[in-house]
């Protein structure tokens, strides 16, 4: 049975919140950011949503409890393509598309999930990319497309060269991805890269010579992939919440 799956990347510690709490329980407006997030999806019409759970938790997975998620744990935090992995068990015998999104964008909104799963679909894509124009798009992955305009690859800030930093495009790291092709793919995933870390992104230059067609999804409203790193960004967001 086709499915809409969402995955949430939530086992991180954030150190750069300088807090013991893990990040996707900082509160924003009465609500724990992965909180926002959930609804978001629920709005979406998911039909099943696993939660990837790591640093500290069983605090993440008492502040979620009253949702309908099922639970993975990531026990090392050795990258996103890693934590991806984790759900492979939960989506065993599945097929249907599979959004993986951070459990840190509180402003996205469910009609953009619901679009960017219609966009995917109606393109036959193995992947589909949200992503965003930045006038300084330093340190996020930068897209890199073909000459049909479809995604080639992603590349990291610490491993772009100086051509690739010019480019403005960068990967939001909200994806819609075929369930099986996806399940393929990442346990054969390599680290060869600045961090040491299997990176979820490298999924796409796979897709690409398996001849599978990867489309950008371009978010014209930037609120929308804006992930919470520091206390700052927690207040950036508090007043974005109240001008909407």
């Amino acid at each position: 049975m086709s499915e809409r799956v969402a995955v949430v990347l939530a086992a991180g510690e954030g150190t750069r919140m300088r807090s013991s709490l893990p990040k996707v329980l900082h509160e924003l407006h009465g609500r724990p950011l992965i909180g926002w997030v959930l609804a978001a999806i629920e709005a979406a019409g998911y039909d099943r949503t696993v939660v990837i759970i790591g640093h500290k938790g069983e605090l993440v997975k008492r502040a979620i409890e009253d949702h309908d998620v099922e639970i993975a744990w990531q026990r090392e935090q050795l990258g996103t393509g890693h934590a991806v992995l984790q759900a492979q068990k939960a989506l065993r015998g599945s097929s249907g598309q599979v959004t993986v999104l951070s459990g840190d964008v509180p402003l996205v909104r469910p009609e953009t999930l619901a679009e960017l799963v219609r966009v995917h679909k109606g393109a036959g894509a193995g992947a589909t990319i949200m992503t965003a124009e930045f006038e300084d798009p330093t340190g996020y992955g930068r897209i890199v497309r073909g000459d049909d305009g479809m995604v080639e690859r992603i590349v990291e800030q610490k491993d772009a060269t100086e051509q690739e930093k010019k480019i403005r495009e960068i990967n939001s790291g909200t994806y819609t991805f075929e369930i099986e092709p996806l399940f393929d793919i990442l346990p054969a995933l390599g680290n060869t890269n600045a961090s040491g870390e299997y990176y979820l992104t490298d999924v796409v230059a796979e897709l690409r010579a398996r001849g599978e067609a990867v489309v950008p999804f371009v978010v014209p409203d930037v609120w929308e992939i804006f992930g919470i790193n520091t206390p700052e960004h927690l207040a950036l967001a508090s007043a974005h919440i109240e001008e909407r």
